[in-house]
């Protein structure tokens, strides 16, 4: 399933990542996925939310530089193996991925898989 994903680029300073959880949380709205990738000068947030409109509002009015990207959310079975059974489907595809990260949703016991590839509709497809 293709999602909106919102990408915050950051300082790399301390307080810096309560400061966009705080904007967030004030303004109501649910993290469903985060991830941090860093480098020395600046990070990057990705966030999976419940109500990508107004997040994207509310981050640009308190001054962040945000992006809005579709990636697509893979749910597998939590159990061991799960994730390299979905990673030899795509390899065997010959899809590059960007970038991946993962939640787990407790209530069904399933991992959801979130990933940024060279060929999202060919993804879809192989899932």
């Amino acid at each position: 399933m293709t999602v909106k994903q919102i990408s915050v680029f950051l300082e790399n300073r301390y307080g810096q990542l309560h400061e966009i959880t705080d904007i967030l949380a004030k303004a109501g709205i649910d993290l469903r996925a985060i991830n941090i990738a860093e480098t020395t000068d600046y990070g990057i947030v990705r966030l999976l939310v419940d109500d990508v409109p107004a997040a994207t509002d509310v981050l640009i009015g308190a001054g962040c530089v945000v992006s809005v990207n579709p990636v697509q959310v893979i749910a597998v079975a939590n159990k061991s193996g799960g994730l390299n059974e979905v990673l030899g489907k795509i390899a065997a595809a010959n899809i590059d991925i960007e970038y991946m990260y993962s939640t787990v949703d407790g209530a069904n016991e399933e991992a959801k898989l979130v990933f940024k590839v060279d060929k999202p509709e060919e993804l879809e497809k192989i899932i």
